[in-house]
């Protein structure tokens, strides 16, 4: 009979090593591999014999797909996120900073579930009871059918939910449980692996949703192995700054809704509190008698945003200028300089160059190009943009303005904020509804076109 033997795993991407090596072979991380027991597998473990005399195929044309059971959260900012409410019997994983408001936000949904009838329990592994407790007072939790326990045991969190019967659950965090079957400690790849995968069954097989609270490393990705991203239905990410207001949840992955889709929330001292409209908040301390700042027409997911975007271009003293990009890809930023000195003839070679997003949001798609843009020339040219105007479309590299997607959803979204002149792609216009009467619609083709029509 085998016996358990030792491997060293990569805790970074779950590579397996004979022995310790300094550096992972699969992702480059250094001093990751870390000694862990291996349970010998019974001859009758098998791969033929773990195949369910059941699985037998089926025609596709035959499979009878009802709609998702859904049920809603009472947060409507994370009900959004998650495509409409939470999906009965899938299993989300919930990552971001210490600090930043992943317990907070689960105990909040937990309570306002539990306010209609349904039994939520909550597992906490890093907090005891009353812990627990004295958070849940502060945000105003109060539900009678929301069950809390301090367990770290999987065997023993699942004879629980074998009792209890419980319509959802959290597991806060999954990188302390531990599986008293696998020697290694908790938080390890094969804990965090194995620990997952049984919540995972159980989930689909008792339709119980799940939330799972990941930790995070130095990088911002979740902890433990990748393919815990992979074995999960959604994952949410929280971002934003610990001692910043305002939060941001991110899908990055979601079997059952659109992804990007972002939620904002507001920290106070009663907890966490959606933003119905960010639009207003990314713009609502925009000086209308600056320079360099223009309001972009973005969308994340599904939704459209307004963000500010600010630029400072100034003399530098020395003899490589500065760039510096926040919420906005640097290598795009350098791109765009160069599309100004180059195309408009700006010299920017002996100036420093800073853009901002306002709000702490990320802008990744490229209809914020022509934004940076008219910013950057703003600045530069010490002109004050219309305060009234609102900009997106794709920057080529020859100075063109290309199309976007969802140009009505911008302008509507701009019109609700009494925005009343929109500088688009030309080749935009085609399909556009008549605008309301005040509302003015400039199309652009070029850079240069562009300029003109905001510089004057």
């Amino acid at each position: 009979m085998s016996k358990n033997k030792t491997i060293h795993v990569c805790q970074n991407c779950g590579a397996q090593s004979p022995k310790w090596v300094g550096r992972c072979t699969e992702c480059g991380a250094w001093n990751s591999y870390v000694e862990e027991y291996v349970r010998a597998e019974s001859p009758k473990t098998t791969a033929q014999g773990r195949i369910s005399d059941s699985a037998k195929p089926v025609r596709l044309i035959d499979v009878s797909v009802d709609r998702e059971d859904r049920y809603t959260t009472g947060i409507l900012e994370l009900d959004n996120v998650l495509g409409g409410g939470v999906v009965r019997g899938s299993l989300v994983l919930v990552g971001g900073d210490p600090g930043i408001g992943k317990s907070t936000m689960l105990i909040q949904m937990a309570d306002k579930i539990a306010f209609t009838k349904k039994k939520v329990l909550y597992v906490s592994g890093e907090e005891s009871v009353k812990q627990t407790k004295l958070r849940a007072d502060r945000t105003g939790v109060a539900s009678e059918s929301l069950y809390i326990i301090s367990e770290n045991d999987l065997e023993a969190i699942m004879n629980t939910v074998d009792a209890l019967k419980p319509d959802v659950l959290i597991v806060d965090s999954i990188q302390t449980m531990f599986r008293s079957d696998i020697q290694s400690a908790p938080g390890s790849v094969s804990q965090v692996r194995e620990c997952t995968a049984s919540l995972m069954k159980t989930a689909k097989r008792e339709g119980l949703s799940t939330f799972i609270v990941g930790h995070v490393t130095k990088s911002g990705a979740i902890a433990g192995p990748k393919v815990l991203e992979h074995m999960v239905d959604t994952v949410l990410y929280f971002e934003g700054e610990r001692f910043n207001t305002y939060r941001l949840l991110r899908s990055v992955k979601n079997r059952f809704g659109s992804t990007n889709e972002i939620g904002v929330f507001e920290m106070t001292n009663q907890g966490l509190i959606g933003v119905s409209n960010p639009s207003k908040l990314f713009i609502s301390e925009k000086r209308d008698e600056a320079s360099g700042s223009v309001v972009v027409g973005t969308m994340e997911g599904t939704r459209p945003m307004l963000v500010e975007i600010q630029a400072l271009v100034c003399h530098s003293g020395f003899s490589a200028p500065r760039r510096t990009a926040i919420g906005v890809d640097y290598n795009k930023v350098i791109m765009l300089i160069a599309v100004l000195e180059k195309k408009i003839g700006m010299q920017l070679q002996d100036q420093d160059s800073y853009i901002n997003v306002v709000g702490g949001i990320r802008i990744d798609e490229p209809a914020a190009d022509l934004g940076i843009i008219i910013a950057l020339a703003s600045s530069f040219k010490n002109i004050v943009i219309n305060p009234e105007m609102m900009f997106f479309g794709e920057v080529g590299l020859t100075g063109e303005v290309r199309n976007v997607a969802h140009v009505q959803s911008r302008i509507s979204e701009g019109q609700k904020l009494g925005f009343k002149t929109f500088v688009i792609p030309a080749g935009n216009l085609d399909g556009l509804e008549k605008p309301a009467p005040g509302v003015q619609i400039v199309g652009v083709r070029t850079v240069e076109e562009a300029l003109d029509a905001t510089l004057r």
